[in-house]
């Protein structure tokens, strides 16, 4: 069993955060609603505050009776839409307005002339079925605004645009690559499937080249752009080779241009050096090339945490990655393994690789001690897996210990099996950070961080999150505490699958 982190809990919102005092109110017919979307409650109740010290009155919760709609949010279909589902008798009656309004309102002290550039206007020609995909609920622009299950109803484009991303990833086209996963994952969080392009009005992400794909499929079912990149030679060898342990895009290449089309022409090859991670990859492919139960996965955890708590009464292990999102499978199992003694995590995973290799399950690892030094973050520079300790390793797993047996290739009647598996061991205060990233989605965190960056002045990592404007680190001992920073709804980690 594992054992949860001992982390206090988040403080409950109070109800009521923003609630109007005694202050005077100077202009009665004018009534506020300022939307949180976008906004965020943190900044939201900022504004609220300082509006009614102005002596406006700002409503809680949108009502007919509100005169002034104010937004920051840009798309208007998607905000128009949002405000036909409130169920107010009228939606156009009160004025919808851009925040520029607000903030030059409050710049003056009193209400300003609405002119047209603080006018968000109803989008003409708006489809009945745009307006109807998703009753009362917008789409962000951000994916850490929006919940995406694992229950997804438009895969048969998002597959196709993880094929077109991943193609775009093999070129070193990072700008399309990251466009078509954009749009994968607002299709991804979408509560029905898309039937017409009509559907796709006001949905953001969604650029020229990625609704010619779904018209595509709309149309003919299926996309001759795709099918064009799945029977292309390079992509079929790159896509082989990557899914070697130890293989990246760059040697896949490489590999590729000197004429090697598969395994076997690899293995001929005299002038190839495999490095021991491509040699454990290749040895063991058949084994960590199938997919990983969650069965699995909680059998290594249990594995992980005994030799945890053979070493340390304060240990802390967490399943990470797709499992902790609610996957069902997953290609590797990830730990974050930590102790709440402060500076001994830094000897935790050592111990347990003993530990692992003295039980005769160790059959790779690839150990890289910490270079976390908190005094030169923020840094521009910043690794993909961060730099605590880590240790990417591939244990055998036995049978016996999996909760209705090992998930077994055809034919294969061993009592074990080759897994993957990365442990992480952040310092205690860290842990909040670390757990979020290794958590994922890699679209949820990638969309999270550039919502730090571009909408509050911060900087967030697997490390920690930084507030340019008051040019200090952020405390946070829960992920709720990072969401809290950031004026951000908490989303759980099952609704982040983007």
């Amino acid at each position: 069993m594992f054992r949860a982190p001992i982390v206090p809990r988040a403080r409950k919102r109070r109800v009521d955060d923003g609630a109007p005092g005694r202050e005077e109110v100077k202009f009665k017919d004018v009534r506020l609603y300022l939307v949180e979307r976008k906004m965020g409650h943190s900044r939201r109740r900022f504004l609220t505050q300082l509006a009614r010290s102005k002596g406006f009155i700002v409503d809680d919760h949108l009502s007919d009776d509100v005169t002034h709609v104010v937004s920051e949010e840009s798309h208007a279909s998607s905000l128009w839409s949002w405000l036909k589902g409130c169920n107010l008798k009228s939606p156009s009656v009160a004025q919808v307005l851009h925040i520029s309004w607000f903030t030059d309102s409050m710049r003056a002290g009193n209400p300003v002339a609405v002119e047209t550039r603080h006018l968000i206007q109803e989008p003409p020609g708006a489809t009945r079925e745009a307006t109807q995909l998703s009753p009362g609920v917008s789409v962000s622009e951000y994916a850490c605004q929006r919940q995406t299950s694992l229950e997804n109803k438009n895969d048969i484009f998002t597959d196709a645009f993880e094929v077109l991303a991943e193609s775009y990833e093999f070129n070193e086209m990072e700008g399309p690559c990251l466009a078509f996963r954009r749009a994968a994952s607002v299709l991804k969080s979408l509560p029905r499937a898309v039937r017409s392009m009509g559907a796709t009005e006001g949905l953001p992400c969604l650029g020229e080249h990625t609704k010619t794909v779904m018209q595509e499929i709309l149309q003919y079912g299926r996309s001759l752009k795709v099918e064009s990149v799945l029977t292309n030679e390079r992509y079929q060898t790159l896509k082989l080779f990557t899914s070697v342990f130890g293989v990246g895009p760059k040697t896949a290449d490489k590999w590729y241009r000197r004429g090697l089309r598969s395994f076997a022409d690899v293995h001929s090859e005299p002038t190839i050096q495999l490095n021991k991670m491509q040699q454990s990859g290749f040895l063991y492919y058949g084994d960590i090339s199938r997919a990983v139960s969650k069965a699995e996965a909680r059998a290594l955890g249990g594995v992980i945490d005994k030799a945890v708590r053979m070493i340390t009464s304060s240990g802390v292990v967490s399943l990470t990655g797709g499992f902790r999102r609610g996957k069902e499978f997953g290609h590797d199992v990830d730990f974050l393994v930590t102790t709440t003694e402060e500076g001994k995590e830094r000897s935790l995973i050592p111990e347990i690789i003993r530990r692992l290799d003295k039980q005769g399950i160790l059959l790779f690892c690839d150990y890289q001690e910490s270079t976390f030094d908190l005094s030169k973050l923020p840094c521009r520079r910043f690794e993909a897996m961060d730099f605590f300790a880590k240790c990417f390793l591939i244990l055998r797993l036995d049978g016996s210990l999996v909760d209705g047996g090992l998930h077994r290739a055809e034919g294969d009647d061993r009592g074990w099996r080759a897994v993957r598996v990365d442990l992480v061991s952040p310092p205690i205060d860290r842990y909040a950070f670390a757990l979020l990233g290794w958590t994922g989605s890699k679209q949820f965190l990638r969309d999270l961080r550039r919502f730090a960056r571009k909408e509050r002045r911060m900087l967030l990592d697997n490390h920690g999150l930084f507030d340019k404007t008051k040019i200090r680190f952020l405390a946070a001992t829960t992920e709720t505490d990072i969401f809290a920073h950031l004026g951000l709804e908490y989303i759980e980690p099952w609704h982040r699958n983007a």
